[in-house]
């Protein structure tokens, strides 16, 4: 019986209390509500009942029992309403009632990455167990809010940045690839989020501007966080709850509504009949055609204007009804010199000036294809030319050698071991495949378009560039000088 009384209490402890302990982690790290001291260790910051985080920050904030908020005095500054991961530390071991500081600065993170918290020298919001200076995130910009901020939003917040003459405030890599791009997908409308970006730049307190400057960078840095960094705002409860209510608007941090909203708030779909009537489904059909337009991708006019007045430009000496041709035009007259000149294999300064022009110059012209062509043999990519010159000539075949000729080109061009092997992306080569299994005379139109981008984009430049082209356009000019002076000469003599 004493050998029973003595290992009772060995039981309870090796056994209990380990049990004890395992269970009180295993709720705390599954959210589950387990209470320690004053307050319940889940991490649902914005649960209707518990607003556990909240609970903790207002504790933090209290003038009395909470950490010290102090201005700190730098080299040449002073830094207001801040304190140090250390103080915060100490904090939460000594009033959540905890042992190990490693488990009081994971719980300091998990704070930090939700944004009530945040450093204000660094975008990564977590906490250090130092001196690093905190600052506490303002009610308005509580996650309980349940923001939903939209890229309008972010635009206006990156455009408030670049206007103000800060190095605090210079924007980071990631944040100025953010800014241009939104800049290119909001181009209709970036007047108006400048003039809203900078109707926010107001002159206020220096303190209070930098507080907020700072209160405002890190609400962004939840909602946009650093590249490499966990979006906590990803999957998490507000989720769960538009799911269940899917007329839930998104809220706007500065009262700007996106024009990509389609439904509005207030309107709650009836239940629909089991059949709909012809004008449901015109309607529908002209809504749908209405937002594609406004979704469409629109060039300002100053830029279309712009493009409409260099391209006249460029093609002003070329056009007969603007600019009299040299020789005489051959439709009002009867000389043919023109036509002559056009189709001779020496070309004029004026054809080879247009070559530059674009790749579709180049190629419509038989010296200048010729020229072009030289030019690929001599970098070792002919073969995209002639392959590009096959499929054209194909377009033109009569139909009942259509099925024959394509199998030619697949064999020199596109099959296994082909002599002349082209290079095509997977997707253009399983497409051009699945069109030979009935050969037409557009079979190779995906393949054509690939290999052309190929050659504007890299051979044409080049050639451009080359010697070859330059010394032929210099010795043109040249030959067109010497005519024009013979010319002169010639009429000052008569």
């Amino acid at each position: 019986m004493s050998s029973l009384n003595v290992s009772r209490p060995c039981v309870f402890v090796f056994v209990f209390i380990p049990l004890y302990l395992f269970i009180f982690i295993f709720c705390v790290l599954n959210g589950k509500r387990h209470s320690v001291g004053k307050v319940s260790l889940y991490m649902e910051p914005w649960d209707p009942n518990g607003h556990l985080i909240e609970d903790i920050i207002t504790r933090l904030q209290d003038e009395t029992e909470g950490v010290p908020v102090r201005t700190v005095k730098s080299f040449l500054s002073k830094i207001p309403s801040v304190v140090t991961g250390s103080d915060i530390v100490q904090w939460m071991m000594k009033n959540l009632i905890i042992d190990d500081p490693a488990e009081a600065i994971h719980i300091g993170s998990l704070i930090a990455a939700q944004g009530y918290i945040f450093p204000i020298s660094d975008h990564v919001l977590t906490l250090k167990d130092d001196g690093t200076l905190y600052r506490f995130q303002a009610p308005y910009f509580w996650p309980s809010n349940c923001w939903e901020p939209e890229n309008t939003d972010y635009a206006i917040y990156l455009c408030k940045r670049t206007m103000q003459n800060k190095t605090r405030l210079e924007l980071a890599d990631y944040e100025a690839e953010n800014l241009a791009r939104l800049q290119r997908a909001f181009a209709r409308k970036w007047e108006f989020i400048f003039m809203q970006a900078e109707a926010q730049v107001k002159k206020k307190d220096k303190t209070e501007r930098k507080i907020l400057d700072s209160q405002e960078r890190a609400f962004w840095d939840v909602h946009r966080p650093v590249p490499g960094c966990v979006n906590t705002t990803e999957m998490d409860i507000r989720k769960c709850r538009r799911l269940k209510n899917p007329q839930r608007v998104k809220k706007s941090v500065y009262g700007v509504v996106d024009d990509t909203q389609t439904q509005s708030p207030v309107h709650t779909p009836s239940q629909q009949s089991s059949k709909d009537t012809r004008e449901d489904v015109e309607k529908e059909v002209c809504i749908l055609f209405l937002n594609t337009q406004l979704d469409r991708h629109c060039m300002k006019m100053s830029k279309v204007a712009e493009t409409l007045m260099s391209y006249t430009e460029q093609y002003l000496d070329y056009d007969p009804f603007v600019t009299v041709p040299e020789p005489a035009n051959p439709w009002i007259s009867d000389d043919a010199t023109f036509w002559e000149l056009e189709a001779s294999k020496d070309p004029s300064q004026q054809r080879v000036k247009k070559w530059g022009f674009s790749l579709d110059e180049a190629l419509k012209d038989p010296v200048g294809r010729e020229q072009f062509l030289k030019f690929l043999e001599f970098e070792f990519s002919s073969e995209n030319l002639l392959f590009w010159l096959a499929v054209q000539d194909l377009k033109c075949h009569p139909l009942q050698e259509v099925a024959a000729r394509a199998q030619e080109i697949w064999q020199e061009f596109l099959a296994e071991g082909a002599p002349s092997a082209i290079n095509l992306d997977s997707h253009s080569y399983e497409r051009t495949s699945q069109n030979l299994k009935d050969p037409g005379r557009y079979s190779f139109e995906d393949a054509q378009d690939h290999i052309y981008k190929l050659m504007k984009s890299d051979s044409y430049p080049r050639f451009l560039r080359s010697n070859a082209y330059q010394d032929l356009l210099l010795a043109r000019k040249k030959v067109s000088l010497n005519l024009k002076s013979l010319s002169a000469a010639c009429n000052e003599s008569e």
